[in-house]
């Protein structure tokens, strides 16, 4: 015998062994449940019997019961526990005596090794401590299938752990339709595993046969892939067992369950919805403005008409790139407007064969103008009322100069004067200098339409103002601005940190994102369209950072997520990680680190040697931030004043504000 297959016998027997005893490391010994006012049971249940037994071959019947040495409840039952493979009728799984009946209802096909997969849901009735990992295995053929393999799961874009995810086998021959993979909708897997929380799975009972191997992480619990609902993976190539690494399995002493050494990584990601293009409905949330709803992107509308607005000028604006919402905002007054709004729309919209077909909605929209406050609810007439022109603006006392002013306005934009506006460049502290009139960019977003971005030739530690008059805009609801004025400074970038990347690419042309995270995951810069070469990023939060590559294989600037009908991957995404196998990057005031990244190397064919890596990595980060809890929780018990001081602190990032007229802070 080979030795990757006595490691593989080794392994199984010991798999076999562990779940039918429940002793040594995959569950400890379990007393009787101690009298009350004794010690809490810290123990899990303890499997005493198995009717008919473990590994029973040929099997026959409908009933299976499993008898435990103490008490048991059941907890999150639908949730924990399923079937391998996939049964189309659930068993039924009820509580008898000290012991678990299985009630099998439906018929299983023959020579087959079915496991039933009880997760967390057995516990102990007194301190609901969980039992673990409990199987139950049989046959209806005349042997057990007993190969195993393991595997990892991830999310595609940000790496992250993505637990409790079926690990679906199907037989190598199951689709056979060329660059259209339906395998998931048609055909059902013949072995079913899933992860553990911490992205770890242990597949066993598996032949000796090539398998195509598909990861579904099923949100609606309906054991059946829905896209746009539940987040899917897939291998390019077929896997077999026999064929595969040697592979460790220990047990977990802090997480409580099975742990192996992964042969294989899922880059679980969410594929574009299959939806029946239909109307959703339409709303009329104020006078001019209304929202109109579809089930599915891009809608064909042919006409969209409303009755007595035919001299009206109408501004869409569609709420995400996907284009299924769709804001009208008329260039009136609400006032102005009807209260009821009649109108009509001609699109297309699938019928029940999912044919795009012609179809006619009518509008009748109401909407009321805002009574008018009581007399004694009205301010003295010596107050002004607010002018009700609202934007916010993004900004602070300091300026980072890479980041543009951003001003996000509650209606659109009817008008504006930009020549009205005037940025100017201050003299200096010591009064040297004269005040210069600074030129400067107004630009409309092209999605956000009720967005713009001001932006100029910064010059670093300059002081500059910024003064907008009133009246330089006016929104379709006939409201203008007061002035409008900020002084602020441009933060020079000795107060950060910068970044120098020396990239090397797979090629000349290839491209790639540069992303910079905060320890949290936060986004604090993004680069895309880089190049082999040497690359700065400057303006660099002091503190500690990590680099995350995307490789842009279509060069668009993003991300882009995968599809499995076409069986394209997601773009590969991974951890910049210096020698000490460490992803956190330490940063302080006006260093600049320089770093040499090969993206070869990078996004190399992943190893197991490069998933333990990344599992030590997500291990140690787990066992700081535990450590770190319990300081936070000790300093809490220990202070007796947990009072802090006021105020606010205004650093390098943009805040947001609202305005409602009158002078204003960047």
């Amino acid at each position: 015998m080979s030795v990757r297959k006595r490691d593989i016998t080794k392994t199984v027997a010991l798999i076999v062994v562990l779940a039918f005893f429940s002793i040594g490391l995959l569950s400890r010994c379990a007393s009787v449940a101690a009298p009350q006012g004794g010690p809490k049971d810290s123990l899990p249940p303890k499997v005493v019997a198995m009717t008919p037994a473990y590994g029973t071959t040929n099997f026959k019947g409908k009933r299976i019961y499993i008898e435990f040495d103490e008490y048991v409840q059941l907890k999150d039952q639908q949730k924990e526990f399923y079937t391998s493979p996939f049964m189309k009728k659930k068993p039924s799984v009820v509580l008898r005596g000290r012991g678990v009946q299985i009630d099998l209802q439906e018929d299983l096909d023959s020579n087959r090794t079915y496991a039933l997969n009880f997760g967390s849901s057995v516990c102990d009735n007194n301190e609901a401590i969980p039992y673990t990992g409990l199987r139950y295995v049989f046959s209806t053929g005349d042997h057990i299938d007993s190969l195993v393999m393991s595997g990892y799961t991830v999310d595609a874009m940000s790496g992250d752990t993505v637990g409790n995810v079926y690990l679906l086998f199907y037989e190598a021959a199951v689709d056979s339709i060329p660059d259209y993979d339906s395998t998931l909708f048609k055909a059902t897997p013949v072995c079913v595993a899933r992860s553990f929380p911490n992205g770890i799975f242990i597949a066993e009972n598996l032949r000796p046969a090539d398998y195509r191997i598909y990861a579904l992480e099923d949100n609606n619990g309906n054991q059946t892939y829905e896209p746009g609902a539940d987040r899917v993976a897939f291998l390019d190539s077929v896997y077999n067992p026999e064929r595969q690494q040697p592979f460790e399995i220990w047990y977990d002493t802090v997480r409580k369950y099975m742990q192996a050494d992964p042969q294989l990584q899922f880059r679980v990601f969410m594929d574009k919805p299959y939806r029946r293009q239909t109307f959703l409905g339409a709303q009329r949330p104020m006078g001019n403005k209304v929202l109109i709803s579809f089930m599915a992107p891009q809608p064909e509308i042919s006409e969209l008409t409303f009755e007595g607005c035919d001299t009206i000028p109408i501004i869409t604006e569609y709420m995400s790139p996907k284009h299924d919402s769709i804001v009208l905002w008329f260039d009136a007054a609400a006032e102005a407007m009807p209260d009821t709004l009649r109108g009509r729309m001609i699109f297309k919209q699938h019928d029940s064969v999912m044919r795009l077909v012609t179809d006619t909605q009518n509008f009748k929209l109401g909407w009321r103008v805002p009574k008018k406050e009581d007399d004694k609810k009205k301010k003295k007439e010596d107050e002004l009322e607010p002018n009700p022109f609202k934007v916010q603006v993004a900004g602070g006392a300091t300026l980072n100069p890479e980041k543009d002013i951003v001003f996000k306005f509650d209606y659109p934009l009817k008008s504006l004067d930009t020549v009205a506006i005037v940025l100017e460049k201050l003299p200096g502290e010591e009064g040297g200098g004269d005040t210069v009139r600074v030129p400067f960019t107004f630009v409309q977003d092209t999605l956000k339409i009720r967005e713009w971005a001001f932006s100029a030739s910064w010059e670093v530690n300059q002081k500059y103002r910024l003064t907008i008059p009133a009246g330089t805009f006016v929104n379709t609801n006939r409201e203008s601005n007061d002035t409008l004025r900020s002084e602020f400074t441009i933060e020079s970038p000795d107060k950060y940190a910068t970044l120098e990347l020396n990239i090397k690419g797979k090629t000349p042309e290839s491209e790639y994102i540069v992303q910079v995270l905060n320890m949290n995951g936060g986004l604090i810069k993004e680069v895309a369209h880089l190049r082999s070469g040497t690359h700065k990023l400057q303006y660099i939060d002091v503190g500690s950072v990590k680099i995350r590559l995307v490789e842009d294989q279509n060069g668009n600037g993003k991300w882009d997520s995968g599809s499995l009908t076409e069986r394209k991957q997601p773009e590969r995404v991974e951890m910049f990680v210096d020698e000490n196998n460490s992803e956190e990057i330490v940063t302080k005031e006006n260093w600049e680190l320089v770093f040499d990244v090969d993206m070869n190397q990078i996004f190399a064919p992943v190893t197991m040697e490069r998933m333990q890596n990344k599992i030590a990595r997500d291990n140690l980060k787990m066992l700081q931030e535990r450590m770190e809890k319990r300081e936070e929780e000790a300093k809490k018990k220990n202070s007796s004043n947990s009072g802090g001081s006021g105020g606010i602190g205004i650093g390098s990032g943009m805040g947001s504000m609202n305005q409602l007229g009158g002078s204003f802070g960047m």
